[in-house]
């Protein structure tokens, strides 16, 4: 049996959506090349591995029981591949159907040539910059990490790191190949060493590179082809832990291949960056994050001031300052935080969850009101109109920052979808059969055929490839799927990059899945549309809410065990209930056990009470639990919780 000449290597680390959208493009590229696919999986937990053998029995599977990093993984599959040519590709990747093809006969045609890199767009058709790179010598990196790129890109002094003086449509010879397609000749491999492991993500890509060209073979540009690269879906580029590793991993390059002065100084510069931009996203972050906290907080200490000198103005009565002055800020606390687990904080937090949680901080503050002292009761009146204030000027005063520009920190509707999906009828009724079981249901949809030339001579489609803009227009289009099953990846690349409005998201359905991916922008990751995109508990502020909840429920129900055991078939299990959630091994609350929702299961601990509980004894279909799921997903609040263990009271020893 003859070798391949291509061996199409994929590591993947719990991104499964992804990871099938880039093995189907995979196995159509090869309808024209001679591959083999290998896909390398670094302990997952999402069932990519599962998936990958169902769906794509072609990929020789690698299933590591440890996440080996980027490095490892890869030098796995390369050490067993006898083709001519090895192709390093990202999971959040999509290829065009002759990429393969272009790219062998490239090389094939250039003997010198070690590596080749494409061209690559994201999500939203934009041109990724990275791309063409140079080498990061002190200079190079001393213009990037200070901003000298990005003020002057075009420039061949300052721009070098994405070397932006090169035609992007042009091919170039370039020093630095991006990992997340970067083709290598096998025999060259074999002569300068295979990815080094030191580097456990990050920077390993900017070595080999490095190591072919000090090899004496030449890397390439090539834009006769290209890919989709949802960057930043496997990490958080924005995040601390991401400046960390990748600079951290600039300097295992620099001492492995500069002078022991160049690595010294490029050492200095990249601690330098580290402090920079961490200290940068620390405070953005905490600005980001405090800053409408701190709004509500003055708004509530102004309103409940204020209702008090006008209060006192029609009874007369004279409040004692020195009281109100600790009192008033511990009842703002105490709004704040209800807002808070009402999700009065997240980013797209509604009016109904800021009302909510100004209510119940309401409530908890007239409680609290009970428990004072007389010598410290001041008026349950104003706690109550504060209350009623707080949450008035609370919703004007976001309502104005929202329509005098500042949205990005005030409270969001979800805009009413109007969708165009680009497909033949098979593809558009899977399209749509996948929408209905979303809670946000498009409000439009409009069917395009796939083509320019088709006229349309039936009721079916609105509008065919070529009038898709006029229709966006007219029907004021804000989302358009793509189905890949009726539409080859270069046509979709292609009219994702001629698509002029930056405010229509672009997705893309896969064929046979039962999962969409876009991205809303280009500064965005990619998004999935699925049942675990709806799932609110893979966010970290709904996490912490579940937990606070099952904390104060439990220490609640150990308080009033002595009522409560009375209720219960074995005090045993009770008590043994309650340990297991405070200690974290189980949650009270979790969803109906349904064969299609084990990603939903997945995502909290193993439940006490299911969401099917209460209706043990009705007759209720699978598709009521299945809305009953993606609906708790969706919208949790610590207040459905606390519902549901008062209706099930008496069987918390399950």
């Amino acid at each position: 049996m003859n070798s391949p000449r291509l061996s199409v290597i994929v590591v993947n680390y719990n991104v499964e959506y992804f990871l099938a959208q880039c093995l189907y493009s995979v196995r159509k590229a090869a309808q024209f090349a001679d591959i083999e696919t290998i896909m390398v999986d670094n302990n997952s937990s999402d069932g990519s591995v599962e998936m990958t053998r169902r769906l794509f029995p072609e990929v020789k599977v690698i299933a590591n029981k440890d996440n080996l990093g980027f490095s490892k993984a890869n030098n796995q599959a390369m050490r067993i591949s006898t083709a001519d040519y090895v192709l390093l590709l990202n999971p959040d990747t999509l290829v065009e159907e002759d990429t393969f093809k272009k790219c062998i006969e490239f090389m094939d045609a250039h003997p010198n040539s070690g590596g080749l890199g494409v061209k690559m767009v994201d999500g939203k058709g934009q041109f990724l910059k990275e791309s063409k790179r140079g080498l990061p010598t002190p200079m190079v990196a001393f213009y990037k990490i200070f901003g000298l790129s990005n003020l002057f890109p075009k420039s061949k002094t300052f721009g070098q790191y994405h070397m932006g003086h090169l035609d992007m449509d042009e091919t170039h010879k370039v020093d630095i190949l991006a990992g997340a397609y970067m083709m290598m000749r096998k025999s060259v491999l074999d002569k300068v060493g295979l990815l080094d492991e030191d580097f456990f993500m990050y920077g390993e890509d900017i070595d080999l590179s490095w190591r072919i060209r000090l090899g004496g073979f030449d890397n390439y540009y090539f834009p006769e082809t290209r890919i989709i690269h949802y960057k930043g879906e496997s990490t958080k580029k924005s995040s601390v832990n991401y400046v960390l590793v990748f600079y951290n991993a600039m300097i295992i390059f620099a001492k492995k291949h500069f002078s022991k002065q160049n690595a010294n100084i490029f050492e200095f510069l990249i601690q330098l960056a580290i402090y920079f931009r961490a200290g940068i996203a620390l405070t953005r972050r905490f600005i980001e994050q405090s800053i409408l906290p701190f709004l509500d907080f003055v708004v509530i200490l102004l309103t409940l001031i204020s209702t008090t000198a006008i209060y006192s103005s029609y009874t007369d009565i004279i409040y004692p300052t020195e009281i109100l002055k600790w009192l008033f800020p511990v009842y703002g606390l105490v709004f704040l935080t209800s807002i808070y687990f009402n999700h009065g904080y997240s980013s797209s937090p509604f009016i109904n969850r800021i009302l909510k949680g100004v209510s119940w901080g309401g409530l908890i503050g007239l409680l609290l009101y009970g428990l004072l002292d007389d010598e410290f009761r001041f008026s349950r009146v104003i706690v109550l109109l504060g209350a009623i204030f707080s949450a008035i000027n609370i919703v004007l005063y976001r309502w104005g920052l929202n329509n005098f520009g500042f949205p990005s920190i005030i409270f969001k509707t979800i805009p009413d979808i109007r969708m165009a999906i680009v497909g033949k009828t098979g593809g558009i009724q899977r399209v749509k059969k996948l929408l209905e079981k979303t809670t946000n249901v498009p409000k439009v949809i409009l069917e395009v055929y796939p083509s320019y030339d088709f006229q349309n001579n039936t009721d079916h489609f609105v509008a065919n490839l070529g009038q898709l803009p006029d229709a966006c227009k007219i029907f004021n289009i804000n989302q358009i799927i793509y189905c890949s099953e009726d539409m080859d990846s270069g046509s979709i690349i292609n009219e994702m990059i001629l698509q002029e409005n930056p405010n229509i998201e672009l997705k893309i359905a896969p064929p046979e899945s039962t999962f969409i991916i876009g991205s809303q922008s280009i500064n965005t990751s990619g998004e999935i549309l699925s049942l675990n995109s709806q799932n609110n508990f893979t966010k970290e502020e709904s996490k912490t809410s579940k937990r606070l909840f099952d904390l104060i429920a439990s220490l609640t129900l150990f308080i009033f065990s002595p009522i409560m055991i009375w209720q219960q078939e074995s005090a045993g299990r009770y008590f043994r209930n309650i340990f297991q959630v405070l200690s974290g091994k189980k949650t009270w609350i979790g969803f109906a056990p349904i064969e299609n929702h084990k990603d939903l299961a997945n995502s909290i601990k193993t439940p006490i009470i299911r969401l099917s509980d209460p209706y043990k004894k009705q007759n209720k279909p699978k598709e009521f639990f299945e809305s009953l799921n993606i609906q708790y997903a969706k919208e949790y609040e610590f207040s459905k919780d606390l519902a549901i263990i008062w209706q099930e009271r008496n069987h918390l020893d399950n």
